[in-house]
């Protein structure tokens, strides 16, 4: 029976980069892997009401850089920097080594996926309808550019005796394409009936991946190329001083009209000036004459 893959994981490097980068051999693998994992909880915990997105962890030689995406910065930086500072002392404890951190604002926190399933959870603790928490959060994200979203709640739902799960979709979420661009985020809501899980999808757009961008580029390079098309110099006659006429082409000869044919009889020639006009003589009908009776035939 099929199940659902991680959608990060099955886009890594192709459309996605991984949470942590670094490298180590393999003795001191599991040691930073922990660390990492401890300095995730850690945020977590701290940083419960910055509305924490995601974490990303550097390693360059001897020092540590932390990313924190946050919809919230300024929850996170404090005033005057004094709770960054604070934080960059505990990671530094943790780590053992220099620690860096950097705060970048995620612009639409209504369509990043973690932000999303936190949203629900905190709902669900409250004793929010989860249909309700769920739908809300489908309509704000599809409202600001979301092309498709899904969201799955699993758990003792209202209380019921036994556990279930519900989900909801809205738009397109195509899960075996990998150059689509979908966020994932889950989140866990502790209820006095037990856990909810949350997980959400979120469909943000196709992308083109790394190997095909960098096919691409060269052709597109040719193209955008500006092809001039060199124009044969015409001679322009020269202006005319102004007060001159225009010379305008010999207009071509009248035609002569032809007399329109009428009988001489119906037109009367013009009287000379001084004398009555001699009356119009009608023209004589033709009269047919009978036609002699034939003759009988001799007896």
């Amino acid at each position: 029976m099929g199940q659902k893959i991680h959608p990060t994981g099955f886009r890594l490097s192709v459309t996605r980069n991984w949470g942590s980068r670094w490298y180590a051999n393999s003795k001191t693998f599991p040691e930073m892997l922990n660390e990492d994992i401890q300095v995730r909880d850690y945020l977590k915990k701290k940083l419960a009401h910055a509305s924490v997105g995601r974490v990303v962890i550097e390693r360059p030689a001897k020092n540590a850089r932390i990313t924190v995406y946050s919809a919230r910065p300024g929850v996170v930086i404090g005033k005057k920097g004094e709770d960054i500072e604070n934080l960059k002392v505990d990671l530094q404890k943790i780590m053992g080594v220099q620690v860096h951190v950097n705060i970048e604002e995620i612009r639409k926190p209504e369509t990043d996926a973690q932000l999303i399933a936190d949203s629900i959870a905190q709902q669900l603790e409250k004793r929010i309808m989860f249909r309700r928490a769920m739908k809300r959060a489908m309509q704000n994200a599809m409202r600001l550019g979301a092309q498709g979203i899904k969201i799955m709640s699993s758990g003792r739902l209202n209380g019921a005796e036994i556990a279930r799960r519900e989900w909801y979709r809205e738009g397109r979420v195509p899960l075996h394409t990998l150059r689509a661009d979908i966020d994932y985020g889950t989140s866990e809501a502790k209820t006095t009936y037990g856990i909810i899980g949350i997980k959400v999808w979120v469909f943000k757009g196709e992308t083109m991946a790394r190997s095909e961008q960098l096919a691409i580029a060269p052709e597109t390079a040719s193209a955008e190329e500006p092809t001039k098309k060199l124009r044969k110099a015409t001679a322009r006659p020269a202006a005319k001083p102004e007060g001159e006429g225009e010379t305008r082409p010999a207009a071509k000869p009248r035609t002569p009209r032809k007399p329109a044919t009428k009988s001489a009889e119906a037109r009367p020639e013009a009287a000379p000036a001084g004398e009555a006009a001699a009356p119009v003589k009608a023209p004589a009908k033709r009269v047919r004459k009978p036609a002699a009776p034939k003759a009988e035939g001799k007896e």
